[in-house]
């Protein structure tokens, strides 16, 4: 019952990051974006630490295959590369000014996608142990807050309210726990499906920080900014390392 409680609580928190968009209203768009690379910096931090930290090596204490494992990671990697490829020709085939109000529909489809699998994978986190869960949780919060700054952002630019995209962003969320409830049903019918996704996860973890996050660090040339973006990213991994003192 306690994996149940505390696996709801975490969906429900990044569900509830969706109407970050609230704030990003008060920034003046040059402070917006300052505070954007550093959470994103952050995210990085934290999804490399979750993935080498603690999904990885609790797959290796918990399947004996290490074939396996190293699949995993890879299939992970490339599930998310297969996903990004999908949005990409959308992107290319939608994008146009004409049609840029199609952005906003995208955003929402791809973005209840993604909250879905978030909710998979942190129920399949607390499901081989809660202070894993809490650890890949932390990582999810870290790496929605600047995803959902940039989705809002693309809802206004595509012709929505301010109220109607956060409503919608805050509906796309709650798929979460549609991830969440299939977790937790997939788990009842085979024991071994949390360790399964563990690896998985992992590398759809270090995709996302190699890929698609670092990327957006580099297009900042400023020693200074650069200096803060590696000390955020130092700041996430060292929050998952203390998390192990959780687990000691």
């Amino acid at each position: 019952m306690e994996i149940y409680i505390y696996s709801a609580i975490s969906v429900i928190l990044v569900s509830v990051l969706s109407l970050v968009g609230l704030f990003t209203l008060s920034l003046k768009e040059e402070l917006l974006r300052k505070y954007v690379l550093i959470f994103v910096s952050l995210a990085v931090g934290a999804l490399l630490g979750d993935a080498f930290i603690h999904l990885i090596p609790e797959a290796f204490v918990k399947i004996n295959n290490t074939t396996f494992i190293s699949l995993g990671i890879i299939i992970g990697i490339f599930i998310f590369f297969i996903l990004e490829k999908v949005l990409h020709w959308h992107h290319h085939h939608e994008f146009g000014d004409e049609h840029f109000c199609q952005a906003g529909h995208l955003i929402l489809i791809s973005d209840g996608v993604h909250n879905f699998i978030d909710g998979l994978i942190i129920g399949a986190s607390y499901l081989v142990s809660i202070e894993l869960g809490i650890a890949t949780t932390l990582a999810v919060v870290l790496h929605e807050i600047p995803q959902e700054i940039g989705d809002f952002g693309v809802l206004l630019h595509s012709g929505y309210t301010a109220a109607k995209a956060l409503w919608l962003n805050f509906l796309s969320a709650l798929f979460s726990l549609g991830g969440l409830a299939v977790a937790f049903l997939a788990s009842g019918a085979t024991a071994t499906f949390a360790l399964w996704l563990t690896p998985v996860a992992a590398g759809g973890f270090i995709y996302i920080a190699m890929s698609d996050l670092i990327p957006e660090l580099h297009k900042t040339k400023n020693l200074k900014s650069s200096f803060a973006q590696l000390v955020a990213i130092a700041v996430g991994i060292g929050a998952m390392i203390s998390l192990l003192l959780i687990e000691a």
